[in-house]
């Protein structure tokens, strides 16, 4: 299998994981270590994604790049914007989604009424064809499962998501769209299209997609 690199600078690289690839290895090579062997190079992940959602992942190049990330990351820096599909009417259309989480069943986690270190994500939504509505989401924390919990919280579970009785699909439709961040006084803005899924295709030719280009134009 060989892995896009979207984006290439001498301290990192941005690469697109592609649904169903898990991120550290299993039973099988992970996505690191298979793109470290199509390289032929060391990578130090900064942060993860899901096996089952696609999208781009930031890889230091070295130890100096690796802390100097995951600082960003840790102090919010660096905005993620993320898209999904949905076939369910959420509880609004639009807003924010806070809570504390904790663990539930089969490797599952619940979002919770009290806020003492609240996973925190805002939304927007917009409805592409019958039955169907598309989601910008941009997350404001670093929880696990974090935007899957958030969207099954307002009654609209991600298409695919089996873990959060989504509807079944050909793949769960979560993706990492777009990274912004500052590095060395210079503006990194990487984006990477969704290619595996036949209702992300139909999405991508929608006015929906056309409008959420430029994530941040959006009010976060």
């Amino acid at each position: 299998m060989q892995f896009d690199v979207v984006f290439d600078h001498n301290d990192f690289l941005i690469a697109y994981k592609p649904a169903g690839v898990s991120f550290h290895s299993e039973d099988s090579p992970g996505f690191v270590v298979m793109l470290e062997a199509q390289l032929n190079r060391k990578l130090f992940p900064v942060h993860r994604l899901d096996k089952v959602t696609s999208g781009l992942i930031v890889l230091a190049k070295h130890k100096e790049a690796a802390a100097k990330l995951t600082a960003l990351f840790e102090s919010r820096k660096i905005d993620k914007f993320y898209l999904a599909l949905i076939d369910a009417k959420p509880k609004k259309k639009q807003g924010w989604v806070k809570g504390d989480m904790a663990k539930s069943r089969r490797g599952a986690f619940k979002l919770l009424k009290s806020n003492e270190n609240p996973a925190v994500t805002r939304f927007y939504s917009q409805t592409i064809e019958p039955g169907i509505r598309a989601v910008i989401l941009k997350p404001f924390s670093g929880k696990t499962h974090q935007l899957r919990v958030a969207l099954k919280s307002l009654g609209a579970p991600i298409i695919g998501d089996e873990l959060y009785a989504g509807s079944l699909s050909d793949r769960t439709y979560l993706h990492a769209y777009n990274l912004q961040f500052i590095w060395d006084g210079v503006s990194i803005n990487c984006k990477a299209s969704p290619v595996e899924g036949e209702l992300f295709k139909r999405f991508l030719s929608s006015d929906v997609f056309n409008d959420w280009q430029q994530p941040n134009n959006l009010e976060w």
